[in-house]
């Protein structure tokens, strides 16, 4: 759908510049790319490592988000296993997400790759593919003025010295695209404690760094860790922290900004239908004053927009267009940009959202 045939709060929330901060490069492969990438698997299987590709039926599936969907993490393993063959794969995940992003007015996208998934794949070495998704960052920059950041993220559910290696790659091919580092994959697999040394290696090096904790429904102690134990510089999910006053307080206080997901998929599956949007704990965020930034995570896999994402927040949680404003402040204060670029772009975007803003009221 064309913007200007959108319902006006779309057409107001798609005109607003934005930051994405929480997304998985994995997770933004455009169907047609999918299935290009399995052909090509199964008709000259490029990697021998590989498992069979998935059939037809199973992009199908994989494409196909139901009311309580699951699978996503099968396709990040697939993509990982089977079908990712050669740096020019990477390239096109990287320029097409940043060409996604971009038509809906985001500036900024800092994204997430698991290195350790294919790096010691013949061809896939972890300065191979950099080199290969930081020319496609450049392109898309100059084709759609995005700026691209990677955020190399630790696979938990391997052990904690893959960790370190991932980490001590990141160090040796320090780049301005490479900014800091991220974990993710099953948290109940590879709680955050099992991580401390390969972060504290991270800020040893002055990378930033951010982690997924709370994400599903696991204790708000995770969380906990990631603040006192990583020291991360902002939190991906963090749902659960809603559970633990004293915790959320400190928070607060704190400052510190949640790059959140209105479409986790693991409270579609737990809440009840009908009360989903009452009971979601992006809205008791809000409440409790938490800092808070929608994102889209798995925008293709979760059909979702950057657009939709922010949509989601005013439609389903009860988001105020003041909260809306508060949330893009949140965004340019928790992305690893520097101090003058951020202090340009909160006047810059400031006005642009009051003038939209100014124009949406006197439409509706």
């Amino acid at each position: 759908m064309q913007p200007n045939t959108l319902p006006a709060l779309e057409r107001f929330l798609h005109a607003l510049p934005k930051v994405e901060l929480h997304c998985h490069l994995l997770g933004a492969v455009r169907r047609a790319t999918f299935e290009d990438l399995a052909r090509r698997a199964a008709r000259s299987n490029p990697r021998a490592d590989a498992q069979a590709p998935p059939s037809a039926a199973d992009i199908e599936a994989y494409y196909q988000r139901g009311d309580k969907p699951v699978g996503v993490l099968r396709v990040l393993r697939a993509l990982e296993r089977s079908l990712l063959a050669t740096p020019d794969d990477f390239h096109r995940l990287v320029y097409e997400y940043l060409q996604n992003a971009a038509a809906h007015q985001v500036r900024h996208a800092e994204f997430f790759w698991n290195p350790t998934g294919t790096a010691h794949v013949p061809g896939l070495s972890y300065p191979s593919v950099l080199a290969a998704m930081r020319r496609a960052i450049a392109e898309a920059q100059a084709d759609f003025g995005i700026i691209g950041r990677l955020v190399p993220a630790i696979d938990r559910e391997a052990p904690p010295a893959a960790a370190s290696e991932m980490v001590q790659w990141v160090i040796d091919h320090r780049c301005d695209e490479v900014p800091g580092i991220g974990i993710d994959y099953r948290e109940a697999d590879g709680p955050p404690r099992a991580f401390v040394d390969a972060y504290a290696a991270a800020r040893r090096a002055g990378l930033k760094t951010t982690a997924h904790a709370g994400e599903f429904g696991l204790p708000a102690d995770n969380v906990r860790i990631a603040l006192d134990e990583l020291q991360v510089d902002r939190i991906d999910h963090g749902y659960t922290i809603v559970d633990d006053a004293a915790l959320a307080r400190r928070a607060v206080d704190s400052g510190i900004v949640f790059t959140v997901v209105p479409t986790n998929s693991y409270y579609l599956r737990t809440l009840p239908p009908e009360r989903w949007a009452m009971d979601h704990p992006i809205r008791r965020m809000r409440e409790l004053g938490l800092r808070v930034h929608p994102n889209t995570d798995d925008p293709t896999l979760h059909h979702v927009t950057p657009t939709g994402a922010w949509l989601m927040m005013t439609r389903d949680f009860d988001y105020s267009i003041d909260d809306l404003r508060a949330c893009m402040d949140n965004g340019l204060d928790a992305a690893w940009i520097d101090d003058g670029t951020r202090r340009a772009w909160r006047i810059e975007w400031r006005a642009q959202f009051d003038a939209l803003r100014r124009s949406h009221l006197e439409g509706v």
